[in-house]
């Protein structure tokens, strides 16, 4: 009963504080991650763990599904190689420079250590993202671009952390290796997904007028997509991305009006839950790993966090205006570039400054293992985990107030 009252009051605290903060003009993830802190400090609040593999497999798959069931596919289909470039390479880019800064930065970080830290924090955030990006008037292919990245760079940056994670235990990375893993974690979470919406589809056929049923599958298969892929150790991320396109597709297609209408008010409904409860639960997070650094190194671990936070941002940066150019380039140089697909500085602005650190990285942390195989505290788990959660807290409060007002300076 304890735990049932806690619950009930989270939810009570996530739907007050996301009404006051339309009221107040101010963004709603925002809102909730200071209301999450404060409480969070509040003595009479009891602790709240956050379970890494319940945190991916509840809050993951419905979110994933929902915003690639509402991704253009034309317009992912025309943005790829942005979206590509940045979800794959930029990820790997970013874990290097973040390993490379940790190294020569934090006493007592090794390569091995160092480049966990970069995978944990490589990745942006799709909830992020979207939650942050929402009704700011961002044009259209900016957030295609947004929205596609962080659907997918998920799986690189899980590939890039299970093999750090195998470095600090031990075991000798071995470059063609880790290039074959990542391509069948990917290709085998593409084909989990399709063949999840091939069956999916043909049995929505069959009870297509009955709205409830075919919005319970809908509901469910997110989920039963994301475990499947997990159980054969390929990307659930990309198989629920597949998913979400492929029902998009069919539902534009195939579904009756009644069907859309429901299935859209349903989804509204669980979409604003989950992204309110991720942000308010991020917050609460913080006081919790803060009481097990020792007192002496927060403030110097918060400057290293502050530092990887700008560092990460010049890196996105100079990947974006590299995009933006290449591009061009290619159009000018007549390539199969399409004109729909080229941005401008303004945007390669945007695109940058979108780029928070989130949910998923979070969750990557706190799923450190405590111990290594043989035994032994792996090491420095505290302050990597610290780290990884003032990043996220340092991007998603310092980029996510400051969006709104960068966005409406371009406008004018």
């Amino acid at each position: 009963m304890e735990n049932y009252a806690v619950i009930l009051m989270i939810m009570a605290l996530m739907i007050g504080a996301s009404g006051f903060a339309g009221k107040i003009k101010i963004p709603v993830p925002m809102l909730l991650l200071v209301v999450g802190i404060l409480f969070g400090f509040i003595p009479a609040m009891p602790e709240i763990e956050m379970n890494p593999e319940i945190i991916m497999l509840l809050f993951l798959p419905p979110l994933l599904y929902d915003a690639a069931f509402n991704i253009s596919f034309q317009d992912f289909k025309t943005n790829i190689n942005t979206i590509s470039t940045l979800a794959i390479g930029l990820v790997f880019i970013t874990t290097a420079g973040i390993a490379v800064l940790a190294y020569y930065l934090i006493p007592g970080m090794t390569w091995p250590l160092a480049f966990v830290l970069g995978s944990i924090l490589s990745a942006t955030d799709a909830v992020a993202a979207v939650g942050v990006t929402k009704g700011l008037g961002i044009p259209h292919k900016t957030v295609t671009i947004l929205e596609g990245e962080s659907l997918i760079n998920d799986a690189s940056a899980l590939v890039a952390y299970r093999f750090a994670v195998a470095a600090v235990t031990g075991i000798a990375f071995v470059t063609w290796k880790a290039s074959l893993e990542f391509l069948l974690v990917l290709g085998g979470g593409f084909v989990v997904g399709w063949l999840v919406f091939k069956a999916l589809s043909l049995t929505i056929r069959f009870f297509r007028s009955d709205a409830m049923v075919v919005n319970s599958l809908i509901l469910l298969m997110p989920f039963v997509t994301y475990l499947i892929a997990e159980h054969f150790n390929v990307s659930g991320v990309i198989a629920v991305v597949i998913l979400g396109l492929g029902m998009s597709k069919l539902s534009r297609n195939k579904f009756p009006d009644h069907v859309k209408d429901q299935s859209r008010n349903f989804w509204d409904i669980i979409i604003f839950l989950l992204n309110g409860l991720i942000f308010l639960l991020i917050g609460l997070e913080f006081p919790i790993i803060l009481k097990k650094m020792p007192q002496a190194q927060v403030w110097t671990f918060t400057g290293y966090a502050a530092i990887i936070v700008l560092i990460t941002l010049l890196i996105r940066m100079a990947r974006v205006y590299l995009q933006q150019f290449n591009l061009q380039k290619a159009f000018q140089g007549k390539r199969r570039i399409s004109e729909d697909a080229l941005f401008d500085s303004k945007t390669s602005f945007i695109i940058t400054w979108s780029g928070m650190r989130g949910i998923v990285s979070l969750a990557i942390a706190i799923g450190i293992p405590e111990t290594l195989e043989n035994g032994e505290p792996f090491p420095m788990r505290n302050e990597i985990v610290f780290l990884s959660v003032v990043v996220v807290l340092i991007s998603l409060l310092g980029q996510g107030l400051t969006l709104p007002w960068i966005v409406k300076k371009f406008k004018s």
